[in-house]
């Protein structure tokens, strides 16, 4: 994107695109919630592929219903099949891994320092450069995931490897997200996503033996999940998000996920049994801060 682009994007986006952020936020915490809840009947890799292959059937029917396809490029081809195989696929593997080890809420806040890639990313790659209230709210609402974090699980240190899987995620966002963002110019969101979700379930496809062994041994209620996770975080999420990144630039769409860790705390609260410390809630309220001003124009 070029410098001259930024000032249009800095205007209010419409009404479809602040719905397209909520939808992407409320079910990316929903994210996080049901892996931790399959997480004993599937191993990252299958639930991974499961998941994606959930979202290739649900996204390819509303491709197909819309008709609408554009022939990509040589470049264009790339830079989907990047974003899929490092955003669908490999982050997908980190963060099943992941919340092998650790909690929902510590994951999610651990993930969201993605944000603060995807703007030092688009700021360098993309031109989109570093204004300073996307900095300054970038700032604060990672000084409000950061209380998350330490409010934690009561005060237990984190696993490490799982920490580390979670960083490796932020990263693969990060770098799919930019990726993705210059696709998204001719290419419409639904097909860019679709193609990308293609990509990452082939990605996976090694883990098709561990799946079948998976699904014969999971009960029904851990089988309804990974499809959930398919239809719901990956196929409605990604394509809204596709839809919000053609009206935003990608450093301020960014920031606005950190409101998944407070909402994923909620959601973990009542379904997994995991309650919010007072420090986590005090954390939320900074992160919402910190969005609100990096939204600012």
């Amino acid at each position: 994107m070029s410098v001259s682009a930024a000032p249009a994007e800095r205007v209010r986006p419409p009404l479809t695109v602040l719905v397209a952020v909520v939808i992407t936020v409320v079910a990316w915490a929903s994210a996080f919630v049901a892996i931790r809840a399959v997480h004993a009947h599937f191993g990252a890799g299958p639930l991974a592929l499961g998941r994606l292959a959930a979202g290739t059937v649900a996204l390819t029917v509303a491709l197909l219903a819309t008709r609408r396809w554009v022939r990509p490029t040589a470049r264009e081809w790339a830079l989907v099949i990047g974003c899929g195989v490092v955003w669908f696929g490999f982050y997908n593997v980190a963060l099943n891994a992941a919340e092998q080890r650790l909690d929902a809420g510590t994951s999610a806040m651990l993930v969201n320092v993605g944000p603060i890639l995807i703007a030092i990313l688009a700021g360098a790659l993309l031109g989109e450069g570093f204004p300073r209230s996307l900095l300054t709210g970038a700032g604060v609402a990672f000084a409000g995931v950061l209380l998350i974090g330490f409010a934690g699980r009561g005060g237990t240190a984190a696993d490490p490897l799982g920490v580390a899987l979670c960083l490796l995620s932020a990263a693969a966002w990060a770098i799919g997200v930019t990726l993705q963002k210059p696709v998204l110019r001719r290419l419409p969101a639904l097909q860019v996503t679709q193609m990308a979700c293609v990509a990452g379930m082939i990605t996976t496809l090694p883990f098709a033996g561990g799946l079948i062994d998976d699904l014969r041994s999971a009960p029904a209620g851990s089988i309804a999940g990974v499809l959930y996770l398919g239809v719901v975080p990956t196929a409605l999420a990604f394509g809204t998000w596709a839809y919000a990144l053609t009206h935003m630039n990608a450093g301020r769409l960014g920031v606005t996920t950190y409101l998944v860790p407070p909402l994923t705390i909620l959601l973990a609260w009542p379904i997994l049994s995991e309650t919010p410390h007072l420090l986590a809630i005090a954390g939320g309220a900074v992160a919402l801060l910190g969005v609100a001003l990096a939204r600012r124009s």
